[in-house]
């Protein structure tokens, strides 16, 4: 809007006043990048076709959230994909591909921002590939030894970090959902006090213990940690309800936590 870009926000995609608009353009080619499925009256508009910029290395992570699950299952490499639509849901015939490290510490939200840079470029490559007839589009192939992993849009319920976890898996799972829509866990009082908190930052803290998975440990000052199988997860930024965001030494001079406390997360 700012540099008087026609901007058309349709509710219904199938709507005529919009396909007719839409046509209007004359558009040679349709780009996609983080919507949602695209009806065929749409993406086949185009006499050169509809592409999609998709934030994974497909097949794996096809769906709503490939930067959050590539992370959440600890994996150490993703990428960028531009590939032509079809009927499925990303699965049409692959234009281009480009891989990705995932640092050790990478957040969803840092990953993100890093795919979205490497993004411009990709896509630009993809339309000259396509004006110059270069665009050798291969379909996707799925090998057998090597399992699909999907990304399906994460629920609220997801988000609650689970207590069968181990440290790893529970660190991967704090960083894969931050900043949004983040981790979540509910700590609860021996007396029944419950504090609702996102979690956005966590650290792991590897040893032997005899507590309880899910015993809360704090010294009241500058660290609370959740006891876990194989060590304990420290959360080290967090958000309790209807409050702002700050480091857990701050949470914790706000708020002492008196007497035994758990997490009684579903998961």
């Amino acid at each position: 809007m700012e540099h008087g870009l026609p901007l058309l926000q349709p509710e219904k995609l199938k709507d005529p006043a919009f396909l007719q608009e839409l046509e209007s353009y004359h558009a040679n080619l349709f780009i996609v990048v983080a919507f949602r499925m695209l009806p065929a009256e749409v993406w086949k508009m185009p006499e050169l076709g509809t592409f999609n910029l998709h934030a994974s290395l497909l097949p794996q992570y096809r769906g709503a959230a490939p930067i959050n699950f590539a992370i959440i299952n600890g994996e150490t490499e993703t990428g960028l994909t531009t590939f032509f639509l079809n009927e499925e849901i990303d699965k049409g015939a692959i234009i281009m591909s480009e891989k990705v490290s995932i640092r050790p510490d990478e957040t969803a939200g840092e990953l993100h921002d890093a795919l979205m840079e490497r993004g411009k470029q990709i896509v630009i490559n993809t339309i000259r590939k396509i004006e110059e007839n270069l665009a050798h589009a291969m379909p996707q192939e799925v090998a057998d030894s090597q399992p699909l992993k999907t990304a399906p849009k994460i629920s609220k319920e997801f988000c609650d970090l689970p207590l069968y976890l181990d440290c790893t898996r529970a660190y991967n799972h704090v960083r894969g959902l931050s900043p949004y829509p983040a981790a979540h866990v509910v700590l609860r009082s021996e007396h029944g006090q419950a504090i609702d908190m996102k979690v956005f930052a966590s650290a792991i803290e590897r040893t032997e213990h005899h507590l309880p998975v899910g015993t809360v440990v704090t010294d009241n000052a500058s660290h609370l940690k959740i006891a876990l199988s194989d060590g304990f997860l420290h959360l080290v930024s967090v958000q309790q309800a209807g409050k702002k965001r700050m480091p857990v030494a701050d949470f914790l001079r706000g708020t002492q936590l008196k007497g035994a406390w758990k997490v009684v997360n579903k998961g």
